[in-house]
């Protein structure tokens, strides 16, 4: 698919997409979202996963991007477990509850061997504030449109990350906010991205990548999406990735609100109250 192909507009109590491979954006109120997946050997499904929902009053955008371990079709149900609980979240503001309910889910099914790293990131019209959660992710990049200048996106003051999904259900889960201006571009990737490695087996590393999207011009999600895949790509010197690969580019359009017409309101409210699926 390519980038300019005509985005998605996302409605209102809607969830996107899960652990396929894609290429494509959305737009939720505030937000262009573009999001890459590409999953191990060209498989149908991978183990990353990764959605986007708006809330019932075009409010509250959230994204979740987690990677599972193991690969393919075994990943599917873990995928639409994850699903079922942005669903049940979906129109609460703080995200703190729907972490905790992706820990406990992860470590009932830790027998099985699964267990996950993930950020769940919640935008808000109300403010243009980012709440960033990291269980034990890569660290997302930042481009702040007013300073010019790439970073990583990161708690103040912070030295480590949280314990990843399914290890301990009694973890806690620290989050941080930043406020977003117009402009402003962020990455959440997984661990494929920062695993490069050259033919000489160096691997780029978070520096390394900070370093490729500081070299980039920061544009439409889509397209510097696919130019740090392809900067990512000439650093492997034509060698595959060796895992699953996933990127959303978030760019801050600074959009107002966007309410729900008079048309979707009953389709809206039937939702809500679920008497249609999400």
């Amino acid at each position: 698919m390519s980038v300019e192909a005509e985005a998605h507009a996302l409605h209102c109590m809607e969830i996107w997409q899960g652990n396929q491979g894609t290429e494509h954006e959305v737009n939720t109120p505030g937000l262009d979202v573009w999001v890459y997946s590409q999953p191990h050997r060209g498989e149908a499904h991978g183990g990353d996963v990764h959605y986007v929902s708006l809330c019932g009053g075009g409010v509250i955008t959230r994204i979740l991007v987690a990677d599972v371990s193991g690969h393919g079709e075994a990943v599917a149900e873990v995928a639409k477990s994850l699903r079922d609980l942005m669903r049940r979240n979906i129109n609460r503001k703080n995200q703190t509850r729907l972490v905790g309910a992706l820990n406990r889910e992860f470590t009932r099914i830790s027998g099985q061997g699964r267990f996950a790293t993930a950020v769940a990131a919640t935008y808000l019209t109300t403010g243009d504030s980012l709440t960033i959660c990291n269980a034990g992710h890569p660290r997302p990049l930042w481009y702040r449109a007013s300073e010019q200048k790439w970073r990583l996106l990161t708690g103040e003051g912070a030295t480590a990350m949280d314990l990843p999904l399914g290890i301990d259900a009694s973890s806690g889960y620290s989050q941080f906010r930043v406020d977003l201006g117009k402009g402003d571009l962020a990455l959440i990737y997984t661990d494929a991205l920062i695993e490069a490695r050259d033919r000489q087996g160096r691997i780029l590393g978070e520096k390394g990548l900070l370093g490729l999207a500081s070299e980039l011009t920061p544009d439409r999600p889509g397209v510097f999406g696919r130019k740090l895949l392809e900067a990512v790509g000439r650093y492997r010197e034509g060698q595959e990735a060796d895992d699953d690969v996933t990127l959303l580019a978030l760019y801050h359009n600074a959009g107002p609100r966007r309410p729900p017409s008079l048309i979707e309101l009953p389709g809206i409210y039937a939702k809500v109250f679920g008497l249609m699926r999400v």
